[in-house]
């Protein structure tokens, strides 16, 4: 069987994107059973409502929803049970000093396979207030009027 390249997305949380201004972000491998990657290689998963938290000197992932493999048998896992996350030491020394600082979380960004395994993409976050999301919209809206104005102009200029 010919190994996997590249990379293969699962699913995505927009809604971070909204609610935080993201400070960095981290790739982890995940510790997940084999019912797990069988739902995941379906295209099944849900990282609306999850997040990260830093006990013990470990690093794990809370409320991602994995739905059970529908092929699975008893040895099926729970849909949201809580999963480690595998970072370097250095890695996780450095987020438990800045998770500490007011405002700051873990949330995960995207869940994807790269050449194979399955891979979180976890940002370090500082929650936005209302008027900042309010603001990003606003420059969201404006941008996309400009590159329609420029190219309605290219447009007009070739005709």
């Amino acid at each position: 069987m010919a190994k996997e390249t590249g990379r293969k997305l699962i699913a995505q949380n927009k809604k971070a994107r909204h609610d935080y201004h993201i400070l960095d972000t981290y790739e982890c491998g995940l510790v997940l059973t084999g019912t797990e990657v069988k739902s995941l290689r379906q295209g099944r998963a849900s990282l609306a409502d999850g997040f990260a938290q830093l006990d013990g000197g470990e690093a794990w992932l809370h409320n991602v929803h994995i739905p059970e493999y529908s092929q699975g048998t008893w040895t099926n896992h729970a849909a949201r049970r809580r999963r480690k996350l595998l970072l370097h030491r250095a890695e996780i020394d450095k987020l438990i000093g800045k998770t500490q600082e007011t405002g700051h979380t873990l949330v995960p960004l995207a869940l994807y396979f790269k050449d194979g395994r399955a891979k979180v993409e976890v940002a370090l976050a500082k929650g936005k207030k209302d008027y900042d999301k309010r603001q990003t919209l606003r420059e969201k809206q404006d941008r996309r009027e400009a590159d329609r104005a420029i190219s309605a102009a290219r447009r007009r200029q070739r005709a």
